[in-house]
C-alpha cells in the first residue's frame, strides 16, 4: 500500500476547489473509481448539448464536497469527537461512490445487465421481497464493487484512522442500515438523516447534478441557492432519530430548487434526441443479443466504459448501431405533453404498426418528488420526508421553548400538489421515407381531429 504525505486538491468549475483527504487518495485513484472519468454524466445527451462533455468522475467528486459542505453546517455546534469523525468520512465517501457501479453511456446500458442471482451480490443487500431473478442494476454493481471486489482494499486507511466500514458506506448507498451503533452519537441514531441526504428529496446527488448538468448544457434551468439552502439546514430529532429539516424561511428556496429539477427534465434530460437515441440503442441490444453486454465478473467490468461500448458500436454492423454512432434519429412526426393527447398518439401508432412502418415510441416520464398523491388519493413516501422548522420569535425564545415546531415539507409548500402527477412527454418517430402519401395525409387527418 503506497504511504500519501500530501492531501490532494481538485480544482472543479462549480464548487471551486475540492479537498482530498490521505485516506481517500487511495479509493480515487483505485481503477474502479477512475473508470468513472470514461463516462459521461448525460451520456448521449452530448449530440444534444455538445458542452455536457462532463463525468461521473467529476460529479462524484462534486457531490462528496456538496456532502462535505452539507455536514459540516448540519453538525457545526456538535463537539468533534470520534464517532463524528468516523460518520462524516463514511457518508463523505458514500456521496463519493453512490455511482461507482454506474455502466457505459446512459441507463440503456442497464438493459444487457445480467440476472441479479448472476452477480452474487451480498443477500444482506437484498430486501425481504426482493425478486433473485430480476436484472441487476448499477446500484447492484455498486454495492458488489464496494463489497466484495479489489476496490474493496482501497478502504484500508480510511478505516485506520477514521474507523470506517465498507459495508457502512454500502449500507448508507443501499438505504439500509444494517448496525444501529455504527452511525450513533449518543443515543441518537443519524442513519436516516444522512441516509436522506445520499437519496432523498433534497440530497446531495441532485444538488450536484442540477448546478453542474446546467453549467455544462449552457442553460440555466437548474441554477438555485445552494448557500442558502445549506445555511438553514437543520437536524431535527424525533424518538432518538435524526431526520433532515430546513428552516421555514427556506421552504420558497427549497421550491426553486423542485422547479429546476422539474425544468431540467423537460428542457434537458426528456429532450428528444437523447431520448430518441437511447431507444434506438435499446433496439440494437434486442436485434444484436450477445454483440454487447455488461460481464458478470467485477474485475472485468473496470473496462467497461463508454469508450469500450462505442468501439462495439463502432464495429457493429448493425444498423441501429451506426445511427447512434452517427446521431441519426428518424423524424419526430408526433409529441405529447398532456395525457389527453396520449389518444391521438395511440391512433397514430396503431397505424403505423397495421402498416407495418417500423418507428420508435420514446415515453420520458417522471415526478417533480418522491412525495405525491396517488390515484387513490393515498399520501405516498419514498424517502422521509422533510421536516420544516418554524422560525423562533425573540418573545418565544423568552420563554425558554423545549424545541421549535415542526411540519413536514409537503404540507408546507403546495408544489406538490401542483405536480403531484407523473409528467410525460410521449413521441413517436419515424423515417418520413417510409410514409407514402397516403401515410401522411392519413396521419394528418389524425392530428387535424384533435382535440
Amino acid at each position: 500500500m503506497p504511504c500519501y504525505l500530501y492531501d490532494m486538491e481538485i480544482r472543479d468549475p462549480v464548487h471551486g476547489p475540492i479537498h482530498i483527504l490521505d485516506e481517500e487518495i487511495p479509493i480515487i485513484t483505485h481503477p474502479f473509481f477512475q473508470r468513472l472519468r470514461n463516462i459521461k454524466q448525460l451520456g448521449l445527451s452530448e449530440y444534444v448539448f455538445p458542452g455536457a462533455t462532463h463525468t461521473r468522475f467529476l460529479h462524484s467528486l462534486g457531490v462528496m464536497k456538496v456532502g462535505e459542505k452539507t455536514f459540516d453546517s448540519l453538525f457545526k455546534d456538535y463537539e468533534k469527537n470520534q464517532d463524528l469523525e468516523r460518520i462524516k468520512e463514511t457518508f463523505k465517501l458514500s456521496c463519493l461512490l453512490h455511482d461507482v457501479g454506474h455502466a457505459p453511456l446512459s441507463h440503456a446500458t442497464e438493459s444487457v445487465m445480467p440476472k441479479l442471482h448472476e452477480l452474487k451480490i451480498n443477500k444482506k443487500y437484498l430486501s425481504n421481497n426482493e425478486i433473485d431473478d430480476r436484472q441487476a442494476t448499477h446500484e447492484d454493481y455498486t454495492i458488489k464493487a464496494i463489497t466484495d471486489s479489489s476496490f474493496s482494499a482501497s478502504f484500508l486507511l480510511a478505516e485506520k484512522k477514521y474507523g470506517v466500514s465498507k459495508w457502512a458506506v454500502a449500507d448508507l448507498i443501499a438505504g439500509h442500515n444494517r448496525k444501529e451503533t455504527y452511525f450513533k452519537i449518543g443515543k441518537t441514531n443519524y442513519f436516516p438523516l444522512l441516509s436522506q441526504l445520499v437519496s432523498g428529496e433534497l440530497d446531495c446527488d441532485r444538488m450536484d447534478y442540477l448546478l453542474r448538468d446546467s453549467y455544462f448544457c449552457g442553460v440555466s434551468y437548474g441554477q438555485y441557492d445552494l448557500d442558502w439552502l445549506l445555511d438553514n439546514m437543520h437536524i431535527c430529532i424525533e424518538d432518538h432519530e435524526a431526520y433532515l429539516g430546513i428552516n421555514e424561511k427556506a421552504v420558497v428556496t427549497f421550491d426553486d430548487f423542485l422547479l429546476s429539477r422539474y425544468h431540467m427534465f423537460i428542457m434537458v434530460y426528456f429532450h428528444y434526441r437523447s431520448v430518441c437515441l437511447e431507444k434506438i440503442m435499446l433496439k440494437y441490444f434486442k436485434t444484436s443479443p450477445g454483440e454487447y453486454k455488461i460481464p458478470l465478473d467485477i474485475e472485468e467490468y473496470i473496462e467497461h466504459d463508454d469508450h469500450y461500448l462505442l468501439t462495439v458500436l463502432k464495429k457493429s454492423k448493425n444498423p441501429y448501431a451506426k445511427a447512434v454512432i452517427n446521431n441519426q434519429i428518424p423524424e419526430k412526426i408526433y409529441e405529447s405533453f398532456n395525457t389527453h393527447q396520449l389518444k391521438t398518439l395511440e391512433e397514430i401508432q396503431k397505424y403505423l404498426e397495421k402498416n407495418k412502418i417500423d418507428f420508435f415510441r420514446c415515453s420520458s416520464a417522471g415526478r417533480l418528488s418522491k412525495y405525491y398523491v396517488d390515484k387513490n388519493n393515498q399520501e405516498i413516501s419514498h424517502a422521509p420526508p422533510i421536516r420544516v422548522i418554524r422560525t423562533i420569535s425573540e418573545l418565544t425564545r423568552s420563554k425558554k421553548m423545549a424545541r421549535p415546531k415542526t411540519s413536514l415539507i409537503n404540507k408546507s409548500t403546495d408544489l406538490f400538489q401542483k405536480f403531484s402527477k407523473e409528467h410525460a412527454v410521449d413521441r413517436i418517430h419515424c423515417h418520413l421515407r417510409d410514409l407514402s402519401a397516403k401515410d401522411i395525409e392519413e396521419i394528418n387527418l389524425m392530428l387535424s381531429k384533435q382535440t
